[in-house]
């Protein structure tokens, strides 16, 4: 069974999975002696529900439209005597059973396919746990448990978090004498939305999104791919940071090139050539030797060997035959019996150890043979060892004269001494400014460059910051992101290095009165484009889509020649480029929240995009959206500024009186436009970052967005104003809207259908 209104052919159930068809016009599926049954092309049953009734009255199959085949008592349509809800395949579809009979003690269990291709059983599965406990388990080959959900607590599963802060699914746990299961519903019907164990060995919420003809991945466990067991098989190694997680080890090969194809990695590697075992010498008197793996890490347990040298490690592995590889550190010998399947860290991490894999001495280039090989590599490389040792001495030199203690880390990152920042801010005497996980202080280096010191004060807040900030800016390089020089970590210390921008941020050049410099509109407009080209960068340029979470005039700084710079990852996440939605629990600044984001919805890029335009709002007028006017009353200048463009009203009326309309009417005109689109309420309706560079650019030209309905309520008023609630439990601020507002008409495309300009789809 697939999907009648999915553009892409999407299958969520088959019956006989296990046992195909070799031709398909000689099989046949009907209903004979009270049973739906398939037939193949030699008149034999491979499939059947199966029910033993002892009903006369006739039966009828039927699909019903929750994607259910029922098989039913033709008298009454509301006995069912079979259902494919309570036998499902890969596939767990609303208003499903995941569960157990307790009478016969059967099983309702999720099974992966093969492949993507082939529907037969694979080697994934999720199930109740049949020891009596209300968790569910995810499994490989039936055997080995590498993920639960936790106990369910008459609310959500202990080890799912994110059920607690759900709006689209309602969850059910049902226990009786006879049965025990978990099922979910949509609260909007309208949804098509699916829960898979996919092939990967991964659960997989997925909903349609009819707007990008695409399934959009709402929600995964586990959360890194190399955390599904055995995921690459028998000598496979894992790398959660490559876009093919599965490689073989040095030596190996697919057993199965075709099936790795196909994603298929559970078949493993094999080796190249086999080993001399117990021969420890082989013709012209070499032996079997190692392969040095860096930074790997092995879920299958080793053999301690009490030896004291690593040339007794070496040898006690080459003596047992079934010895594939060995570890020799700071916690004396180990070595690994049988097959192996590693996980390959990431290159900063220390976590890691040293693996020497077997291998035949073959694989091993002979030195005798290569002799003239290695004299011309030799040769070659002389004048790159020569620049490369010029180099190492430029550096050393350059790092002498640095008093400071900092140490290279993550790329082009420094880890500083605390002591060393103490001088460098002189003790932290000159704050610059503060917010809610710390203070930032101005600091000078010994070679006389000025940095921005963050002191992270929070323990728990401000740690989650600290990594969240260094995972992320500090792997990026951009002419509109602040630039992360270095971190210091010592004890409870947790402080971030910047460049200092002497301009501070954009919000003081807005909103202080005390500021007499006032930004010029040429100023502003490339503030706006320069924001838009940072943000254009961490969605759509990096290795994994970055989504900021916190854009507003605080966090965009600006150096000597007022070029923004987007600032503060603390709230930032990362999403692979497989996903293109994210869960998060944090929340951003009231005023600039996308509305999806507040009733709790996982967030995409486009949670930038609505934080932007409000921000680019406040560029515009100079004040606070929701700022207090000359009459007294809190007016809210998104609406009144939207229904200014759409009826053609004065748009240099928007402007900031400080400018005295002073300003290119027509870039006005465009940034108010694209303000309007990025304020949309439904997400789909908003430009990405990318286009708005664009249209910002003059590439292409923007037509006139509609009224965001959320707005439509200000329209006829001229007090606007916002009420925020403040919940008790976790602190977090949300949206509450008192009113209704007739839906508009959904806009078509953000792009001008102007001939001369270049088109943009949606």
């Amino acid at each position: 069974m697939w999907y009648g209104k999915v553009s892409t052919k999407t299958i969520v159930w088959v019956a006989n999975r296990d046992k195909p068809i070799t031709d398909i016009h000689s099989s046949k599926l009907r209903i004979s002696y009270g049973n739906l049954v398939l037939f193949d092309e030699s008149k034999s049953s491979i499939w059947s529900t199966s029910v033993n009734s002892t009903s006369s009255s006739p039966v009828e199959a039927a699909l019903l439209d929750d994607g259910n085949l029922v098989l039913r008592d033709g008298s009454n349509s509301t006995d069912l005597l079979w259902q494919s809800l309570d036998h499902p395949t890969d596939t767990w579809l609303p208003g499903g059973k995941l569960g157990m009979n307790k009478r016969t003690g059967e099983n309702q269990l999720l099974l992966s396919w093969k492949n993507e291709q082939d529907p037969a059983p694979g080697l994934f599965n999720l199930e109740l746990d049949p020891n009596g406990t209300s968790q569910y388990y995810i499994l490989w080959n039936r055997s080995q448990i590498y993920w639960t959900s936790g106990t369910w607590n008459d609310e959500i599963f202990s080890g799912v978090p994110e059920m607690s802060k759900n709006y689209i699914y309602d969850f059910n746990y049902v226990t009786n004498e006879n049965e025990k299961y978990f099922t979910y519903s949509l609260k909007d019907k309208s949804i098509i939305s699916r829960f898979v164990m996919d092939v990967s060995g991964r659960i997989q919420q997925l909903s349609w999104l009819e707007s990008s003809k695409e399934w959009n991945l709402f929600w995964a466990q586990p959360r890194q791919q190399c955390e599904v067991h055995s995921f690459c098989g028998a000598f496979g190694s894992c790398n959660d940071n490559s876009q093919v997680p599965c490689t073989c080890l040095t030596g190996f090969e697919p057993k199965s090139q075709t099936d790795w194809d196909l994603r298929d990695y559970s078949g493993g590697c094999e080796r190249k050539t086999s080993l001399h075992c117990g021969n420890t010498s082989l013709a012209n008197g070499q032996r079997d030797k190692f392969a040095v793996t860096p930074n790997v890490k092995l879920k299958q347990d080793s053999q301690k060997k009490a030896i004291g040298s690593s040339e007794e490690c070496v040898s006690t592995c080459l003596r047992d035959c079934s010895c594939t590889a060995y570890a020799y550190d700071s916690n004396g010998c180990s070595i690994w019996i049988g097959d192996l399947s590693v996980i390959q860290l990431a290159g900063g991490s220390s976590n890691g150890m040293t693996l020497n894999i077997r291998l035949a001495a073959s694989e091993f280039k002979s030195s005798s043979n290569n002799r003239g090989m290695m004299i011309g590599v030799i040769v070659g490389s002389v004048g790159a060892v020569v620049f490369l040792v010029i180099l190492a001495l430029i550096y050393i030199r350059h790092r002498m004269r640095r008093t400071t203690k900092a140490k290279a880390v993550e790329g082009s990152l420094l880890a500083f001494g605390y002591r060393d920042l103490q001088n460098a801010t002189k003790n932290f005497s000159e704050k610059l400014g503060g917010g809610g996980f710390g203070s930032v202080f101005k600091g000078v280096l010994p070679d006389s460059s000025v940095i921005a010191v963050k002191k992270l004060e929070s323990i728990s807040q401000g740690e989650k910051q600290f990594r969240t900030e260094v995972s992320t800016i500090g792997t990026i390089q951009h002419v509109n992101l602040v630039r992360l020089r270095g971190f210091c970590s010592e004890g409870s210390r947790r402080l971030l290095v910047y460049d200092y921008m002497p301009n501070s941020s954009l919000d003081s050049h807005l909103f202080h009165e005390k500021n007499l410099k006032v930004l010029d509109w040429k100023t502003r407009y490339q503030i706006a484009l320069g924001t838009a080209r940072g943000l254009t960068y961490l969605h759509e340029k990096c290795r994994e889509c970055i989504i900021h979470c916190d854009i507003k005039p605080e966090n965009i700084l600006l150096d000597a020649q007022l070029c923004p710079k987007v600032a503060d990852f603390g709230l930032a996440k990362l999403v692979g480029r497989e996903f293109s939605r994210v869960l998060t629990t944090m929340r951003g600044t009231r005023g600039y929240l996308a509305p999806e984001w507040i009733s709790g919805v996982a967030i995409t890029p486009k949670a930038d995009v609505y934080s932007y335009g409000m921000m680019v709002f406040e560029l515009v007028s100079g004040k606070r959206n929701a700022a207090e006017s000359e009459d007294g009353k809190v007016k809210f200048f998104p609406s009144w500024a939207a229904s200014q463009i759409i009826q053609g009203g004065d748009v240099l009326s928007l402007l900031d009186p400080r400018l005295e309309e002073n300003a290119d009417v027509a870039e006005l005109t465009r940034v108010c436009k694209v303000a309007c689109w990025c304020i949309q309420d439904d997400e789909t309706f908003r430009p990405s970052m990318g286009q708005v560079v664009q249209i910002l650019e003059g590439v292409v030209d923007v037509s006139m967005p509609p009224l965001p309905r959320s707005l439509q309520m200000f329209v006829d008023k001229q007090e606007h104003i916002i009420f925020f609630t403040e919940s008790s439990s976790s602190g977090k601020s949300s949206l509450t809207q008192s009113c209704t507002s007739t839906a508009l008409s959904q806009p078509q495309s953000i792009i001008s259908s102007t001939s001369s300009t270049t088109q943009l789809g949606q």
